[in-house]
């Protein structure tokens, strides 16, 4: 079977819009920075990881001030871990439908609060940490039941929240202001 063009789909098959066009790590692809005389693909590279750095910081420190304000005991279950993940997801369901979807926004926008700020918020290292300490302190039923319920709840957050941001908030209209109506943010479709 020869491998499809994704830029000539088949006739009837209508290309892909919105997240499903975008490259497979949209926050650090140069292309849909605006172009800029003088800046070079280098330049627009090093913003894009600057904004990223910038939003790790801001995410990390949330992560850090929520486990001093609530520890958790080495024999406990981890909430604080727990609800960070969680609520992490539910953030990002709310973000990725508002940016690929329903907004226009800098293309810097995505890396600085989608891998930036939501990446140094939610932890997959404490968590498989504090699933490894459990286990250690002879908790075993309380690490699986926090690995399974972490995943569980993590999954259900982003998918409960990209529904429910898609029924409250309406999609760009054909024609405002100049941009796309449906589609990247960026108006670049299919764009690797």
């Amino acid at each position: 079977m020869a491998c499809e063009d994704p830029k000539n789909p088949p006739a009837g098959d209508s290309p892909p819009t919105g997240w499903k066009a975008e490259p497979a790590d949209p926050d650090t692809a140069v292309a849909p920075l605006p172009h800029k005389p003088g800046r070079t693909p280098r330049r627009e590279q090093a913003d894009i990881l600057l904004v990223i750095a910038a939003g790790g910081v801001l995410g990390a420190f949330a992560r850090y001030g929520a486990t001093l304000i609530w520890p958790t005991p080495a024999t406990g279950f981890p909430w604080t871990t727990f609800l960070i993940n969680v609520t992490g997801c539910a953030a990002m369901g709310v973000l990725m439908v508002l940016i690929t979807e329903r907004l226009t926004v800098h293309p810097l926008v995505r890396p600085f609060l989608g891998t930036g700020v939501l990446g140094g918020y939610t932890t997959f290292s404490s968590y498989i940490l504090d699933a490894h300490r459990l286990l250690e302190n002879g908790h075993g039923g309380t690490a699986l039941l926090y690995l399974a319920a972490t995943l569980t709840a993590a999954l259900a957050a982003i998918w409960t929240t990209v529904g429910l941001t898609r029924l409250v908030v309406r999609p760009r209209s054909a024609g405002t202001a100049g941009e796309p109506a449906t589609g990247s943010p960026s108006g670049q479709e299919g764009r690797a």
